[in-house]
C-alpha cells in the first residue's frame, strides 16, 4: 500500500512537472548556419505593423527555439538583425499552426535557403507561392520590355504587351480563387485572398467566404475575410 502511494505521488508531481513546461501550443525549433552571434525577432503583423512575440539571442551555437501560445493559425516572420538594413534577405515569412515547426537556413541566403517543415498551412502556401512566382516573374520581364517600348515610342509593341499582362493578371487571380476554393479546409485560404486578390470581383469573393470550413471560417484570417466581404458589400450598395 505504501509502495503504491509513493508510486501515486511520483505520477503527480511527474504530471505537474511536465504542465510546467508547456509553455504554449507552438514550439519553433531551427538553425541559422554560419550565424554565431546575433538576434533573431519572431514576428507577426498587428495593426499593420510588425511587431516582435519573441527575440532570440544568438552566441556560440546556431540553433534556436521558441515556445509560443497561438490563438489560430496565421503568417509569422523569422527576422534576423544583421545590424546594417533591413533587406528582404532578413525576414522570412511561414505560417505557423499548432505543434512544432522547424526552419533551417543560412546566414547567407537566409531567406532563399530556408526550409519549413512541420506546417501543414506552410506546406500549402509554398505550393501557392511556386506557381504565382511564375506569374510575377513574366509580368516583370514584360514591364521592363514595356519600359524600352514607352523609350521608343512604339506604341504597338506598349498595346502588345499591355494586354499580355492583363491576361496574365486575369490567370493569376483565376488561379488563386481555384486555390482558396480547393483549399477551404485551411486557414492560408482566406489568407491568400486578403493579401492577394482583394479587389476581386465581389461574387468570387463571396464564394469563397461561403465555401470554407466552419474551423477556418472561425480563425483569425477566416473572420478578417467575413469582416472585409461585409464591408465591400457595404461600399458597393452605396454606389
Amino acid at each position: 500500500m505504501k509502495s503504491y502511494l509513493l508510486a501515486a505521488v511520483s505520477m503527480l508531481l511527474l504530471s505537474a512537472c511536465s504542465k510546467k513546461e508547456t509553455k504554449g501550443n507552438l514550439h519553433i525549433s531551427g538553425t541559422v548556419k554560419g550565424l554565431k552571434k546575433g538576434t533573431l525577432y519572431i514576428q507577426k503583423i498587428k495593426d499593420t505593423m510588425l511587431v516582435a512575440v519573441d527575440t532570440i539571442k544568438i552566441d556560440g551555437s546556431s540553433d534556436f527555439t521558441s515556445d509560443l501560445e497561438i490563438a489560430s493559425p496565421e503568417m509569422y516572420y523569422l527576422f534576423l538583425d544583421r545590424g546594417v538594413t533591413n533587406s528582404i534577405d532578413n525576414n522570412i515569412p511561414f505560417f505557423v499552426e499548432p505543434g512544432h515547426i522547424h526552419i533551417e537556413t543560412t546566414l547567407d541566403h537566409f531567406l532563399s535557403d530556408a526550409h519549413i517543415t512541420g506546417s501543414k498551412n506552410q506546406q500549402k502556401y509554398e505550393e501557392y507561392r511556386k506557381v504565382v512566382t511564375r506569374f510575377n516573374d513574366q509580368d516583370l520581364t514584360w514591364t521592363q520590355s514595356k519600359f524600352y517600348a514607352f523609350k521608343n515610342n512604339d506604341t504597338k509593341k506598349i498595346d502588345s504587351l499591355q494586354a499580355l499582362q492583363q491576361a496574365s493578371m486575369n490567370k493569376r487571380y483565376l488561379y488563386t480563387t481555384n486555390f482558396a476554393l480547393n483549399n477551404r479546409d485551411y486557414e492560408v485560404a482566406p489568407f491568400v485572398t486578403l493579401s492577394e486578390i482583394p479587389n476581386i470581383n465581389i461574387k468570387f469573393l463571396d464564394t469563397i467566404q461561403k465555401s470554407m470550413s466552419p474551423k477556418v471560417s472561425g480563425s483569425y484570417y477566416g473572420k478578417k475575410l467575413t469582416a472585409f466581404l461585409a464591408e465591400r458589400k457595404r461600399a458597393e450598395s452605396k454606389k
